[in-house]
């Protein structure tokens, strides 16, 4: 049937109704995961939970080992994952309190390893539609009736960090047509789709960046204080989308999340890097064929 992996903040891992809570490592050959996993049961539906910065925020978006977090949750068997990830807006109509299912990236990072493959293993992957329909289409119908705002699309730009934008930044990304700003879901997103993996970021809008003429600019207090307030909402939008994911789950993938490797890889089964191959049990595993 599978298992939900849920990234994202602390909070989250206190949901109501949540049984047989326990904390599990996973070893990846990619290194140390930002933190245990934490599993957990809604009902029928098993839950895997990671937080991206480390329990206690102890790890900068820059610092997170995001190929091992992807990789130790391929290795425990789930198939979809939801990413939770507060955002700055860059759009009036996005106001701080409003949730955003994200359709497509920006990716303005440039100091982190993007791909688990690469000399002796190459593959190309599409990232034209870097989210899963399905998942979105269930977020959407989970949110119904909710008190409050939920967003069906949105761009979001994700910058290096960890400083926050100059204000020509963001004037700049908002001229680009981008919704959102954010630090930490590419290379996550990309690497989810390597995995062959369902992937959807649900933004969680906390301020204006500092494009907003009147508006104070950004800093940690005030994204802390709407976090929190976004804390519950997260919950319940968890709690009533979750069995609706697995419910609704196909093999495959409409949207093709589970098949993403297939045509992907082009170097020549003869000229394939055996160790490389050996670190990529989990993540490529199901396409990958040892040379004759």
């Amino acid at each position: 049937m599978g298992i939900l992996g849920i990234i994202g903040g602390s909070g989250l891992y206190d949901m109501p109704g949540l049984e047989d809570v326990r904390h599990v490592g996973v070893e990846s050959p990619f290194g140390a995961p930002s933190d245990l996993i934490i599993r957990g049961r809604l009902g029928s539906v098993e839950l895997a939970f990671l937080p991206r910065h480390g329990l206690g925020h102890r790890l900068s978006p820059d610092g997170i080992n995001y190929r091992a977090n992807i990789d130790c949750l391929k290795r425990l068997g789930v198939t979809d994952i939801l990413s939770l990830s507060a955002c700055g807006s860059l759009r009036e109509d996005l106001p701080p309190g409003d949730f955003v299912l994200v359709d497509q990236f920006i990716d303005r990072t440039r100091a982190r390893p993007l791909s688990y493959f690469g000399n002796g293993l190459v593959a190309h992957i599409s990232m034209a539609e870097p989210t899963c329909a399905r998942l979105r289409s269930d977020l959407a119908k989970a949110a119904e009736g909710m008190d409050f705002t939920l967003h069906p699309r949105g761009t979001y730009l994700v910058m290096e960090g960890p400083q926050f934008s100059t204000r020509a930044e963001s004037h700049l990304y908002r001229q680009w047509g981008a919704d959102l700003i954010g630090m930490t879901n590419l290379p996550e997103a990309k690497l989810a789709r390597e995995a062959e993996m369902c992937y959807l970021t649900i933004g969680m809008v906390t301020d204006y960046d500092c494009w907003r003429e009147g508006e104070a600019h950004v800093d940690v207090e005030s994204v802390l204080k709407i976090l929190m307030d976004n804390a519950s909402k997260a919950q319940n939008l968890v709690a009533a989308a979750a069995p609706l994911i697995m419910e609704n789950r196909q093999t495959p993938c409409p949207s093709g999340c589970d098949r993403a490797l297939e045509m992907a890889i082009v170097t020549h089964p003869d000229k394939r890097d055996a160790a490389l191959m050996d670190r990529l049990d989990a993540v490529a595993g199901r396409v990958l064929k040892p040379a004759d």
